[in-house]
């Protein structure tokens, strides 16, 4: 039946009752076509007019109620350009004005349809017609892409331009509200290149110049979607399509990496460099703010070595020319990122990291000492084997306090060169006076390395030091832990034999060697457990081990160097 009709819009409603076309002459003829709205959608943005093309369903039926035709039985809209005598002149009249999702049951009189001829065998001479029509879409072939942004995020920095590649979520559907496709429902973002062809052409179109986290409605007619043939699915021929967008994340292939939101601390005496060893907090996050990984929800630092390959490029490159204490915010395109598979993260995703640099320091590093305070008078200064007593306060090179003397109202005391410290310690309380005050700087490969203290010292962690030199006791020559103040006697071992069994005792040893010190005539090494050192000096005298030291065991270093030791 020549009733034809193309893809629908939705069309403005005129009146929520029947609109009465119609007038009656003498004996009950209709004159004009009578149409009865049986259902009217709450929105109708767009009212079909003539030269719009529409796609709708109908049944066809005589006054009586029987059918002749129906577009349901065939599966298929019927499509049609309105107001271009493709129509019967009731039904190109009706259709005018309908809105999408519109229904109504249209009656038209016999002069407006087949008239006196009738359509063959189908439909008499002289019929009127009823048909149930429920309109589906509507476009002009002026239409272009039609964009509804009914979400814009308060920051914008950056829009989709020709050549940008992007990650979005849509639902696509009919302009009747049919769902024909969804990213959501595959839990994965669609990922594309914009305005080089690679989309549907109102897709590229609708696209352009939107902003992460916006959302817009995009409709398109079928000249820029699918066309007359449809996507051999879902999608009918000279369907229009609305897309439901939220942008999640773009980028060029051009870009690099962007540094913002930089606060660096007022004191920044370095910058660090590729080489370097870096300790920093971050929070990752992709383009449109959803969190993925956090150094603070692990309570431990990341760290790398930077600009060697050890952490993705654009975090390598993000990390050089920083401060210590300063936070940044590093922005990562995917092809410096983790590309297009992803790791753990979407692919083709931009990663945004806000980074707090806690430390650095380059494997080359030494001990930095300044003093801070230095005496009037310095009589002798530190060296190895002196017994030094200090105070002390640690920190972190954030700030953060480790451990201070001060809390415990009493000094640390040590022997320089005895290995009681870390060696970046030995290194600054060398050459140092009393009443002197120094500011260490000391690297972990001098400090307490990788492993750190346990929870004390993080692993790799540079130690900021604050000391004063409080007092110190000039220790011994290296290798001595006994001299003689005034000369040795002549018969010493005669001396130590106190019960003149020609053989020392280890008891006769230590009360000799302690009643020398005691009378001021020798010294034992400051700083170490005076018996343990006695100890060991019988040992050394005692050589074959027997507990005891004969006058042929027992001898003096007097040949040797010019102190004498036992």
């Amino acid at each position: 039946i020549p009733v034809r009709s193309p893809p629908l819009r939705p069309a403005p409603q005129h009146s929520s009752q029947d609109q009465c076309i119609t007038s009656s002459g003498g004996g009950g003829l209709m004159y004009d076509i009578f149409i009865e709205k049986t259902f009217v959608p709450e929105q109708c943005v767009r009212a079909v007019k003539d030269g719009d093309y529409v796609r709708y369903h109908y049944n066809g039926m005589f006054p009586d109620g029987k059918k002749f035709d129906s577009s349901y039985d065939r599966s298929s809209t019927y499509n049609v350009f309105v107001g271009k005598k493709q129509l019967i002149a009731g039904m190109d009249k009706a259709l005018v004005g309908m809105c999408v999702n519109q229904r109504s049951l249209v009656k038209i009189p016999p002069h407006l349809a087949y008239g006196k001829k009738g359509y063959g065998e189908i439909i008499p001479a002289d019929s009127i017609l009823h048909f149930d029509v429920l309109l589906l879409d509507v476009w002009n072939p002026e239409d272009g892409v039609q964009i509804n942004t009914y979400h814009t995020p308060s920051n914008c920095s950056r829009k989709v331009e020709v050549s940008d590649y992007i990650r979005y979520h849509y639902n696509g559907t009919l302009l009747d509200g049919t769902l024909f496709d969804s990213s959501h429902t595959r839990m994965r973002t669609y990922d594309t290149y914009v305005g080089i062809g690679w989309l549907i052409a109102g897709m590229d179109q609708g696209l352009l110049g939107m902003c992460v986290g916006e959302r817009r409605i995009i409709t398109m007619p079928p000249s820029l979607g699918y066309g007359e043939n449809g996507d051999g699915s879902d999608i009918p021929g000279q369907a229009s399509l609305v897309f439901d967008v939220v942008l999640l994340d773009l980028h060029n292939t051009k870009d690099g990496i962007t540094v913002t939101n930089q606060i660096i601390p007022e004191s920044c005496t370095r910058k660090s460099v590729a080489g370097d060893f870096v300790r920093y907090h971050y929070n990752g996050s992709l383009l449109d703010g959803t969190f993925f990984d956090s150094s603070y929800s692990r309570n431990r630092t990341y760290d790398t070595y930077v600009g060697r390959g050890y952490v993705i490029a654009g975090m390598d490159e993000g990390l050089i020319g920083v401060c210590v204490g300063e936070r940044r915010t590093v922005t990562i395109p995917p092809h410096l990122g983790y590309g297009e598979e992803g790791t753990g993260i979407p692919g083709s995703a931009v990663l945004v990291f806000d980074v707090h640099i806690i430390d650095f320091h380059n494997p080359s590093d030494t001990t930095e000492v300044i003093v801070t305070h230095k005496t009037e008078e310095c009589v002798k200064q530190t060296k190895k084997g002196d017994f030094v007593k200090y105070h002390y306060n640690a920190s972190l090179m954030d700030g953060s306090s480790i451990d201070s003397t001060y809390n415990y109202g009493k000094t640390y005391n040590i022997v320089l060169g005895a290995n009681q410290v870390v060696p970046g310690m030995e290194e600054g309380l060398m050459d140092m006076c009393v009443g002197e005050k120094r500011h260490l700087v000391i690297p972990p490969h001098l400090g307490y390395g990788e492993r750190g203290v346990t929870n004390e010292v993080p692993g790799s962690a540079v130690l900021v030091f604050d000391i004063e030199l409080v007092d110190m006791e000039e220790g011994l020559p290296e290798g001595y832990m006994f001299i003689w103040n005034d000369d040795v006697a002549t018969d010493l071992f005669t001396e130590m034999d106190k019960d003149k069994n020609e053989e020392v005792e280890p008891s006769e040893f230590t009360d000799y060697i302690m009643q020398q010190v005691n009378e001021g005539k020798g010294r034992l090494a400051p700083g170490f457990d005076p018996y343990r050192i006695i100890d060991n000096m019988f040992s050394n005298q005692d050589r074959d081990g027997d507990g005891k030291i004969t006058e042929a065991e027992f001898r003096l270093k007097a040949d040797e160097v010019s102190h004498d030791e036992l």
